[in-house]
């Protein structure tokens, strides 16, 4: 039987304030977490929703640098942006704190010095990248060179973003500092490390057999670092912008922000409950639920637990951690230094009043089980077609007609037809499915049982169609719009967790006081004489020209993208890596020496040439695009290598058996692969 819990915690991953919050972030975490507490408070649980700014970490001083300003005006500037949208979004945090408050400050660096002084810290000195012109050693996104993966230039020592590879400063090529695009040397320094591999044994016990019923990417990605053997990590790093390590010895050392900023889920609660905090995190009648999203599964899964159990004290652990995976733009990865997003403080602006249609494109595209895509064209079709011409409708009519046929009173329920019955009792059944699908974390299922609730409705009018009836029999009339507002009020309910701004507004227009979890499912909620307010539409069209500006902004940016990345390619770039192959499809093929004995142009091309080659065990026919590059008296004698083994194919009408190897430029250009010396024909090459 689960165990039942008196109130619940839930967290919500910590934005870097160093740029606002877009889409793939609401989608991911923010909210499927808010359901989830909306939900839990719709139900009566006693409930605490714990969010805020991470404030400290490297990619808070590049963009200080890059602005000209200190780290803490960054931070105060998206600060103040994050928090407002989420507020405007209606994501609804008990408290929205921030990781540079004094609070946070306090709190985390007793939580390391506790755990310094009961020795569960190692201490290593390793040598590390410095640049001597700043006297400052640098973070892996300080350093910058070119890519091993993919050749590009500006790849970080961390991950290239062109290609998206993870990487180690040890591996760029001519690494420099990304501050003073100096050459760097490598001298030691000193970090504390919390040495993981001393929690493997109970991290196996504690995830991979006691939580088997977590989300199978989350389960799945933290059984691969535990069966990899986990490693000892850096809880220090030599920066000057982050909560000082507070021991001697340390000075020029601030906390690692991986390990600073889960704490700020405590310091958070601290600041808001001083004096009853610790009910909330050292209580087993607390469940904590993390949302994040599937970049921070280790951290919140692995290395936060650790680190609570290290400390000991009666810390709590997850109950669950349901991380979502990636959403994409328009096909693309978002990317915050290509700009490619929709940012939810200029979609407040651009969609004044329609924070719900976001908020429910976002939960019926969420990534819950793999990567998903935001089309601008998909939002439009769900709102006018489902949010508008479904859920809006339903009420709308309902509403409408109630005020035209009965002064806007509720009327009284008569005698039920089969119809009737089949619609009262089908809203209890999704409810159950409702419920069942928010408590295991599956919002997209939810959202459609909700909407389920709203196609019922619609159906259910059409075919009783009370505006015909309404010149024979007012009687089932009034018992047919009694059963629809029956049904509004139940789709108040439903929603609220998804479209909150909408239930209030339909609860108003009900003319009710706010209603909860306990009467979704009833069929009495209403009763007969109420009165209603007057109708107003739910959800307004979204028109072609309001979608078509988003699109040309995104196209704007496409084309300011690659002009820059052309501006910045250096000439003689190679091309990318291609995608990995194993050896076993390397030695697939068969390559082997030729020669070129004819060689003519194919008729009515421009491209093609018709090669006759002798491969050494036979004669045989390849036609090859190179005709702009060689012409057919170029070819003849030449020693060339060749795919052997390729499929034969018939290209303009001759079959070709095989494939010339070349070498092919960033412009197009290309070049036979030959040997350096004359070989024979047929001469295996690999």
């Amino acid at each position: 039987m689960e165990k039942q819990f008196k109130r619940h915690l839930v967290t919500s991953a910590l934005p870097y304030a160093n740029g606002p919050v877009h889409i793939g972030h609401l989608a991911g975490v923010y909210v499927p977490a808010d359901i989830y507490v909306r939900y839990l408070r719709l139900k009566g649980e006693d409930v605490l929703f714990i969010g805020g700014s991470d404030e400290h970490g490297v990619p808070i001083t590049i963009k200080a640098k890059r602005e000209g300003c200190t780290p803490q005006d960054v931070v105060d500037k998206y600060h103040k942006i994050i928090k407002d949208s989420f507020a405007e979004l209606g994501i609804s945090f008990d408290v929205y704190s921030r990781t540079s408050s004094a609070t946070h400050h306090k709190t985390a660096a007793a939580f390391f010095k506790k755990l310094y002084d009961d020795g569960k810290f190692v201490e290593r000195e390793s040598e590390q990248y410095f640049d001597v012109e700043a006297n400052t050693f640098l973070a892996d996104r300080y350093i910058t060179g070119t890519c091993p993966k993919c050749g590009a230039e500006g790849a970080y020592g961390d991950q290239c973003e062109k290609c998206g590879s993870t990487l180690s400063p040890d591996e760029l090529i001519n690494p420099k500092s990304a501050i003073s695009g100096g050459e760097l040397v490598k001298r030691p320094t000193k970090h504390w490390y919390l040495p993981l591999d001393q929690y493997e044994g109970w991290l196996k016990e504690w995830i991979l057999d006691g939580h088997k019923e977590w989300k199978t990417n989350v389960y799945g990605q933290c059984k691969s670092w535990i069966d990899g053997g986990l490693q000892p990590r850096a809880v220090s790093r030599d920066l000057d912008w982050g909560v000082p390590v507070p021991v001697e010895g340390a000075e020029g050392k601030v906390l690692y922000v991986w390990f600073d900023a889960p704490i700020g889920y405590i310091s958070n609660t601290i600041e808001l409950l001083p004096d009853e905090w610790e009910k909330w995190w050292k209580s087993e009648d607390t469940k904590m639920v993390h949302f994040i999203g599937k970049d921070n599964i280790v951290f919140h899964c692995i290395v936060f637990p650790s680190m609570l159990k290290a400390y000991g004290d009666g810390f709590i652990l997850p109950e669950n951690v349901p991380a979502n995976e990636f959403l994409n733009l328009e096909g693309d990865k978002i990317s915050t230094s290509r700009n490619w997003a929709v940012w939810l403080h200029e979609y407040l602006v651009d969609f004044p009043g329609k924070q719900d249609v976001l908020r429910y494109v976002l939960c019926a595209n969420a990534p819950e089980t793999k990567d998903n895509d935001f089309t601008w064209k998909d939002f439009q079709t769900r709102n006018n077609s489902e949010l508008v011409a479904i859920y809006g409708n339903f009420v709308n009519r309902a509403i409408v007609l109630t005020h035209k046929y009965f002064e806007g009173k509720v009327p009284a329920l008569g005698a039920l037809a089969d119809v009737d019955r089949e619609v009262l009792a089908e809203i209890p059944q999704i409810k159950a499915s409702l419920e069942h699908n928010l408590s295991n974390y599956k919002f997209r299922e939810a959202l459609k049982d909700a909407m389920n609730l709203a196609r019922l409705g619609n159906k259910y009018l059409t075919e009783t169609e009370p505006w015909k009836l309404a010149k024979t029999d007012m009687e089932r009339v009034a018992t047919i719009l009694n059963i629809s507002l029956q049904l509004c009020a139940n789709l108040a309910i439903a929603f609220e967790p998804f479209l909150p701004f909408s239930s209030a507004k339909l609860v108003k227009m009900l003319n009710l006081e706010k209603i909860g979890w306990a009467e979704f499912g009833g069929s009495e909620i209403l009763a007969a004489g109420h009165q209603l307010n007057a109708a107003e539409l739910l959800f307004a069209k979204i028109e072609d020209a309001e979608i078509q500006v988003q699109i040309d902004k995104l196209n704007a940016t496409k084309e300011a993208n690659e002009a820059k990345a052309a501006a910045e390619k250096p000439a003689n770039a190679p091309l990318p890596q291609k995608e990995e192959c194993t050896f076993d499809d390397f030695m697939k093929m068969d390559i082997r020496t030729a020669t070129v004995l004819e060689a003519v142009k194919v008729p009515k091309t421009d491209k093609l040439l018709q090669l006759t080659i002798d491969t050494g065990i036979d004669r045989r026919t390849i036609v090859s695009g190179i005709a702009e590059h060689y012409t057919p008296e170029e070819m003849v004698g030449k020693q060339i290598c060749i795919l052997a083994n390729l499929a034969p194919r018939k290209i303009r009408g001759i079959e070709s058996k095989g494939m010339i190897l070349m070498a092919k430029d960033e412009n197009g250009r290309m070049r036979f692969v030959t040997p350096a010396d004359v070989v024979d024909n047929g001469a295996c090459v690999g």
